[in-house]
């Protein structure tokens, strides 16, 4: 029977099935409405930093064939095959997404589903509507990602724009079509597409069959009264004048054109030269050389000052400050646009994402629109519709809390929009929780979801005041963000492992804690002693750690 997901679900590929060849089926339909649907490869920064992994109509599959488009069938209205362990390593995640192809808007749509099937059997299914939906173009559907291993997340975040918008937000670029050449006036009402004449005949020869070359895309037929033969390819271009376009050397075309003299430009090279600025037909430019400026040979338009942008004058806005011979100033806007682009948002469509090492962001809308607990006075920017109250922890927790050191002042953010948090620029890690238990001290927990089961856990000892250390446990399924000061390490759990009681962060439940004290009247004077009142050991099975910060509270 196939697992229902509800939007922000995650789970790990392996409990559902132990195949690694899954069929991967979309259905999404609306009135008078098309969509694209398409997969995308991201690497670890969540990018497309190989278009072959780009998945879609016109690329059906990657090169090692891991990924491929299926079509159409049993229901879908496009399917994939995904062959896991045939993804290379740079590979982390698979998005997959539906885009309108044309008019419409996602709130329009009907039911629809994205379902995974392996070994002919359906074992994950994410259901979605037009109603979660309101004026979108784009959803994220649903995404297969590496964290140590496989797994599935039901996303369905939606995303303003088609196919292009969302290939630039995962880092790709977009083909632009190339511009139309410009209207060829000389060629005969009668000449065929192509944009040469097919009667042209080579020279020399009787007049063949119509000549299928297409036109350039670098230039047009220039204006002539008949029309001009074809070029034929010869191994080495004469080191004569550019001769008409379409015609040979020496014939066809108005040579009046390329010899008359301009108000700006010198004239045409004499014969054996080649243009000013331009390198005999068919040849590379030195390296180092100067870029031609726009216009044949070369030389700029009539009337156009020299290094300026065609239709420019000197003084005209978009070149502020550049008089002639002095080089454009950049425009002030693509300047400042370039500088905050590394500090935009980065939109991901989880439910959490991290904007930078001391920033975290919270969709509320993701995870079921479950609320999420923060500290108190930690919210630094909201968007959309978000609801903040307090969140009380009843007369036994403030006891308990005031008691043991690791009350928390919480509040509780509801509704749909996203929470951006932070607290003294410290450096923020988020816990991804599947079921399993994490230790951390109160004091380095910044926000959680309410899911999470957390409650103070007592660190039995001798020796101490008190008798005991106290810590916080997080334990189910969601995320906990969790605050340092400076970078953190990260250890495995050694027989021999120890650290600082007040330099510990977080440590996984299943170790085994032990307090070592080391209080002694005269501490200084016991040669080897490392100064620090009590440190904690810990024991565990292989897979156990610690998280160590630079600083002691």
């Amino acid at each position: 029977m196939a697992r229902e997901f509800q939007r922000g679900h995650k789970a790990k590929i392996s409990d559902l099935t132990a195949g690694t060849d899954l069929y991967v089926g979309v259905q999404i339909t609306g009135p008078g409405m098309t969509f694209d649907i398409s997969c995308f490869g991201l690497d670890d920064k969540e990018q497309l930093s190989d278009d072959r992994y780009f998945i879609f109509f016109n690329q059906p599959k990657s090169p090692e064939e891991s990924l491929q488009l299926l079509g159409a069938q049993s229901g879908d209205t496009e399917s994939f095959r995904v062959t896991l362990d045939r993804i290379p390593a740079s590979i982390k995640k698979l998005s997959f997404t539906a885009t309108i192809d044309g008019n419409g808007q996602m709130s329009q749509i009907a039911p629809g589903y994205l379902r995974v099937v392996a070994g002919g059997e359906e074992v994950a299914r994410y259901s979605f509507s037009g109603a979660e939906f309101s004026t979108e173009r784009a959803i994220m559907v649903a995404d297969i990602y590496l964290k140590d291993v496989w797994r599935f997340a039901a996303v369905g975040q939606g995303f303003d724009g088609g196919l292009d918008a969302l290939l630039r937000n995962f880092g790709g670029e977009v083909a632009e079509e190339e511009p139309a050449a410009p209207e060829q006036a000389a060629a005969p009402g009668f000449a065929p597409p192509g944009g040469v004449p097919g009667f042209a005949p080579p020279p020399g020869g009787p007049a063949p069959a119509p000549a299928p070359a297409p036109a350039p895309a670098f230039g047009a037929p220039a204006p002539a009264p008949a029309p001009a033969p074809v070029p034929q390819p010869a191994a080495t271009p004469p080191p004569l004048p550019a001769p008409a376009f379409g015609a040979p050397p020496g014939q066809g075309g108005d040579p009046a054109i390329h010899q008359a003299p301009t108000m700006v430009a010198p004239m045409t090279a004499p014969p054996g030269q080649a243009p000013p600025g331009q390198p005999p037909f068919g040849q590379v430019p030195p390296p180092g050389a100067p870029p031609a400026a726009p216009g044949f040979g070369g030389q700029p338009p009539f009337g156009q000052v020299p290094g300026q942008a065609p239709g420019q004058f000197p003084g005209q806005p978009g070149a502020p400050g550049a008089g002639y011979g002095q080089p454009p100033v950049p425009a002030q806007g693509a300047g400042l646009a370039a500088a905050m682009q590394k500090y935009r948002e980065t939109p991901t469509g989880q439910r959490w994402t991290q904007q930078n090492p001391k920033m975290m962001r919270a969709d509320l809308g993701q995870g079921g629109g479950q609320p999420v607990l923060a500290r108190q006075g930690s919210m630094v920017l909201y968007q959309g519709k978000v609801d903040f109250g307090y969140k009380g922890a009843g007369f036994t927790g403030r006891i308990v809390g005031n008691a043991t050191g690791q009350e928390m002042q919480l509040m509780r953010c509801t509704g749909g929009g996203q929470v951006f948090f932070a607290e003294n620029a410290a450096y923020l890690h988020p816990i991804e929780l599947q079921g399993d238990a994490i230790c951390v001290s109160a004091e380095n927990v910044l926000a959680f979801d309410e899911s999470l089961q957390h409650e103070v856990r007592r660190i039995e000892g001798h020796g101490i005041p008190g008798g005991a250390l106290f810590t916080m446990q997080f334990q189910g399924t969601g995320t906990v963000v969790v605050k340092t000061h400076g970078t953190p390490v990260v250890l495995p759990v050694t027989p021999t492992t120890y650290a600082d009681s007040n330099a510990i962060v977080a440590w996984s439940a299943a170790s085994q804690v032990i307090i070592s004290s080391q209080v002694r009247l005269r501490r200084t004077a016991y040669p080897g002693h490392s100064g620090e009142t009590v440190n904690l050991q810990f024991r565990g099975a292989p897979g156990n750690f610690i998280v160590v910060q630079p600083y002691e509270v």
